[in-house]
Parts: C-alpha cells; structure tokens; sequence
C-alpha cells in the first residue's frame, strides 16, 4: 500500500493545535451531553444571531462592498434561526437509542441497539457567499449531536469574522465554539488537524487540497462543492413564470451560490419570448444596478473574472444580451456586474467549462429530453437540477435519468433551505449530508450495542469441537434456509 506523509507541523498549525487540545480536553470530560445542554448551545447559538441581527447584515455588507440586506435576512438570518427552532423541536427523536432486530435463534434473551453518540471535536471551512447560513447552518447540526466546533472563516470576510471572534466569547467558551480568521494559508493548515470530522464548502480544486490534508490523520470530510447547475424549461411549461422564477434566483446575490441556476436549457422555440420577458423582468426589478438592492461581486478578481468570462463567450461567437442597457462599468468602485443572458453558447467557452458564479445566463436549445439527459450526464455531476414542467412523467424522467445533489422542480435552490431533508452532492459537486435529520447523523457515531442475555448459546460451540458443535451447526445453517 502506499503511504501518506503525515502532516508536518508549522507556525500555523501550532498556533491552532492549543485550540483543538483545549477542545478535545473539555469533549473527554463530557464525552456526550444530555438533551438539556445540547437544547441550551442552540438557544446560545439563536441569541448570538438575535442580539447582533444588524452588526452581522452590516458586515456581511462591509465584505462584499454592497450586499442587499434583504437577501442576508432571507438566504442567512433566517434559515439560521428557523433551522435552529425546527432542530430543538426534533431533538429528542434524534437522540433516543434505536432498538434493531436481534438473530433470536443464534441469541435467544440477548438484544442490540444502535446509540447515536458525538464524534468529538468538528473543523469548519466557511466560504464567503452566504458565511451566516454556512457557518451557523453546520454548527446547528454539530451541536445538536453534542460536539464541539472550530470554525475556519473566509478571508474575503474580515469584517464578519472580526465580529464573531469579538461577540461569541459572550456565548459560549473557546472549548465549545471558537472563530478563525484566515490570514494566508490558514486553511489547508487547518486541514491538517486530527479533528474528529472536517465539512468544507467551497471550490472543488480547494475541496481536493483539504481532502488530501485530511487524509493523514484519516479524517472524515464532508465536501460541499459547486459545478454548472441547470435549469431545464420543458416545452408546456409556462415562459414568462420561468423567467420571473431562474431571474430571480440567477440574481439573488449576484449569482455567487453555488446551488444557483449556472445555465438554462431552452426549447428552441422558447428562447425569443425568454429574452424579451427577461428584459421586461431586469427593468422593473433592478431600474438602477447601483441601488443597494443589487448585490456586489464580492472582490475586484472575481469582478474581473466575470469580465474576461464575458469577453471570451463574445470573441467566440455567443450574443452577449445586457439586461442593464449598458449601466455597467468595468472600474465600478461597488463592483456591481452587469446582469447579461448569453446566446449561441458553445464547450470551447470559459462560460460552459467551468462554474460562473456570477450574473452571467447562458443559454442553451435543445430538442428533445433524450438530448438534455445525454449533455448534462456527459459532464461532471451538478449540484441541483432544476426541472421545469408540470408533466409528471417528464418531471420524474429527469429526476431518474439525470443524476445531481439535489433537486428543485419549477423553481430553483429552495430544496437547500428545507429543515427535513439533506443537503449534499454528489461526484464532482460533493460528498457527504447535512441539514435536518442527516446532518446529527454526519456528526454523530451510530454506535452498535450488544447486550448480552441470560442465555449463552455460544457455550455450546466453544472448543474443543465434537459432535455437539456439529449438530449445532447443522441446525443453525439448516434454519436459514
């Protein structure tokens, strides 16, 4: 077998070990906490969101150089505090020990059962789009099944970061929840610790590096990545809802989700009426970019990134639709980016090779559903898909032709922000659970407990073997027939 170097210490990685030492110490002395505790770290967890609702909108803000307030309320705050409600509201469920089936012939009187139990100490790698909901949506689920957390942030979130160090001493000691900035570096560093499990969101190259990091202390990882996540319009279904509905969500936050509609498939009849409707939509919701209910691209690369990711699709043929009438400029100070659909849009592009995250649409025609299936299963697995129709066998021919994390049927990403189902990808887009139910189970040990009888058949097949083992044998084998 071939080895994997063990991780080599560095001033970073000492600088955060006392952390986990400090963590791993308080987790051994209450090694699983009682339902009560459990109730009172998420109730901590609501008031630190309450009691500094405004400072967290304002610095979310700070970061990105403008971000609607509305959409932090919405896409942050509120799943934040509304999971953490449904959470304490299932918890007893979640916790109480499983009773399983026993093989009563081979263990007549003996009984088994599975106890959910913490795993420990839990490492978090938070990106910047929405670092509310991906930093506070985990430690729902972590602490839920009783663990402890070090949360790893962004480094294009210094202002939100700043905060939560400054406000979170106030709820919880630095053995139970602690915040770390990044400052160059940090976070494959912080992969390399032998934390009990590792959930990272993020870019699927950075995704890999903290995987391989993890992989020398054999730490569990779940992957929250990205990829090109399409929207299908099927031909019955109505245009100017699917219009109102992908602009809306391809909008929301500038289109920096990575659960967001990436492209769109189009009937090719359909694509006229879809960019006349789209115009109609862009004017009466955003009359002016640099009002602050249009979201910034986050940082002066990635602004010019979607820039060049434009100018490429145009040099290679595809027809660039504005549907700002031109108010966006190159050297916006806000970095407002100019919301554009995209036509005739062919693989050779950087549009259709990689994630966009960004307000760009590109769109593509198609023919029959037996087309869109083969196109989208030949790249890497979304995800989300996003059927629109209201045809049920065509709704269900692509939930079980195409496979993806997740899916949304006639609108887009609102699977995510469901309390009672999981969250996750799938290949490329991922690996791994949380939310709900599944997320206590990511970050709990279902462990198995045999409790043995009164009686103790296995006495009768103990050495030295004879005649009675024998027999034994035979009837034991013959009743599985």
């Amino acid at each position: 077998m071939t080895e994997i170097a063990a991780p080599v210490e560095t001033q970073q990685s000492q600088a955060l070990k006392p952390l986990l030492d400090k963590q791993r110490e308080a987790y051994l002395a209450t090694p699983s906490p009682d339902r009560e505790q459990r109730v009172s770290d998420l109730k901590a967890l609501a008031r630190m969101i309450r009691e500094h609702q405004d400072e967290l909108v304002q610095a979310v803000s700070r970061d990105y150089g403008n971000r609607s307030h509305h959409e932090t309320l919405f896409a942050e705050i509120y799943p934040a505090l509304d999971g953490i409600k449904d959470t304490i509201r299932r918890l007893k469920k979640w916790m109480k020990p499983q009773r399983r089936h026993i093989d009563i012939t081979a263990f007549p009187t003996s009984s088994v059962k599975v106890i959910p139990q913490p795993v420990g100490v839990v490492g978090v790698i938070v990106p910047w789009n929405f670092p509310i909901n991906l930093s506070f949506g985990p430690l729902i689920n972590i602490f839920a099944a009783g663990n402890r957390a070090m949360v790893k942030m962004s480094e294009n979130s210094r202002h939100l970061t700043a905060l939560l160090k400054r406000i979170s001493g106030d709820y919880f000691p630095e053995d139970k929840l602690v915040f770390i900035e990044e400052t160059g570096g940090v976070g494959i560093e912080f992969s390399t610790l032998k934390f009990d499990h590792l959930i990272f969101t993020g870019s699927g190259a950075t995704g890999r590096k903290v995987m391989a990091a993890a992989a020398a202390n054999l730490t569990p990882v779940t992957l929250e990545l990205g990829g090109k996540s399409p929207a299908i319009v099927g031909p019955d279904f109505d245009i100017d809802k699917a219009v109102e509905r992908v602009l809306f969500w391809k909008l929301f936050n500038a289109g920096q989700i990575c659960t967001t509609v990436d492209y769109l498939l189009l009937p090719e009849d359909k694509v006229n009426a879809f960019v006349e409707k789209a115009k109609e939509v862009f004017r009466k919701r955003y009359p002016d970019i640099q009002h602050p209910d249009y979201t910034s691209v986050i940082d002066e690369r990635s602004f010019q990134r979607i820039w060049q990711t434009l100018d490429d699709a145009v040099q290679k043929g595809a027809t660039a639709i504005d549907l700002t009438d031109g108010q966006g400029q190159r050297d916006d100070p806000l970095k407002k980016f100019p919301a554009h659909l995209l036509i005739n849009v062919s693989e050779e592009m950087d549009v259709m090779k990689r994630e966009i995250f960004g307000p760009l649409l590109p769109i593509k025609t198609y023919r029959n559903r037996e087309e869109v299936a083969a196109y989208i299963n030949n790249g890497d697995r979304p995800l989300a898909i996003y059927p629109f129709t209201n045809d049920k066998s065509l709704r269900d021919f692509y939930i079980d032709n195409v496979m993806s994390g997740g899916v949304s049927v006639n609108n887009a990403v609102l699977h995510v922000g469901q309390h009672d189902i999981p969250f996750g990808g799938v290949g490329e887009s991922g690996m791994g659970h949380y939310h709900g139910y599944e997320g206590f189970l990511t970050f709990s040990k279902l462990r198995p407990v045999f409790y043995q009888g009164p009686l103790d058949p296995l006495k009768l097949l103990m050495p030295p073997y004879g005649k009675l083992a024998d027999k034994m044998m035979k009837l034991m084998l013959r009743l599985t027939r």
